[in-house]
């Protein structure tokens, strides 16, 4: 799904909740960077080859964008929708013979790889702590995970795909350092047996007017999953800048 109709799809769909009036919506879009760290892959989890899309392949950094848009009601509640695709390319070659996906990609050839994660979450927040200078939050977020990982060279290609449902933690810290400058560290995150995930950003927002603001900062996000199916965990980095506005 591409980034354009990703952010439509998540406007409409906010909109759609019944009775959401604009003064009460918030905007928060961030565009930047991001890094691979680790990207650690075995599949089939059990008889497949673990392998690094990061360390034996070369991975470029990627532009990103995401999108959130947010709805506040009832002084200390927040109903928000994201849309955040993230595509990470690889390529290189494996001194050994790779097996993925009930295939061997002969060591020495050349292969590329294709990362796909594209995340869309439901979240519910509310504000255990309103101060004046500090708003801390807690919640649940409902996130459907869209992703693939493809492999191609040595004159074969796999790639598995994999659409799933995880429940995660959402929280949110919000402190005002000055009139116009406010510390921010908000994300969603959850550790279970079966696997992980952070998706974590801390920085600081810059209020331009009574409606706009600018936020930098970095966000991480983490994660994976182990088991007969699949082994992948993979971390990455992201540079970000954005703007939020309240309508």
């Amino acid at each position: 799904m591409k980034l354009g109709r990703s952010l439509n799809i998540t406007l409409l769909a906010l909109l759609s909740i019944g009775g959401i009036a604009l003064a009460r919506t918030t905007i928060d879009m961030e565009l930047g960077s991001v890094f691979s760290g680790y990207n650690d892959v075995r599949i089939p989890g059990k008889g497949g080859t673990l392998f690094s899309l990061s360390r034996e392949l070369r991975s470029d950094n990627s532009a990103f964008g995401r999108l959130r848009a947010g709805y506040r009601f009832g002084g200390r509640h927040t109903v928000s929708i994201l849309a955040a695709p993230l595509r990470i390319n690889s390529s290189g070659s494996s001194p050994r013979d790779i097996m993925y996906m009930g295939k061997i990609f002969p060591a020495g050839s050349t292969l590329t790889s294709r990362f796909r994660f594209d995340s869309y979450r439901l979240t519910y927040r509310w504000d255990a702590i309103r101060r004046e200078r500090l708003t801390a939050g807690f919640g649940f977020t409902s996130k459907i995970r869209d992703a693939s990982i493809s492999l191609e060279g040595g004159g074969q290609s796999a790639e598995k795909k994999n659409t799933g449902f995880v429940p995660i933690v959402n929280f949110r810290l919000a402190y005002a350092l000055s009139g116009r400058l406010t510390a921010l560290l908000e994300g969603d995150a959850l550790a279970a047996p079966q696997g992980r995930a952070e998706d974590v950003f801390g920085g600081a927002s810059c209020r331009l007017g009574r409606r706009v603001s600018l936020k930098a900062g970095y966000r991480v996000l983490e994660g994976g999953a182990e088991n007969d199916e699949v082994y992948t965990f993979s971390l990455f980095h992201y540079a970000v800048v954005g703007a939020i506005v309240d309508l």
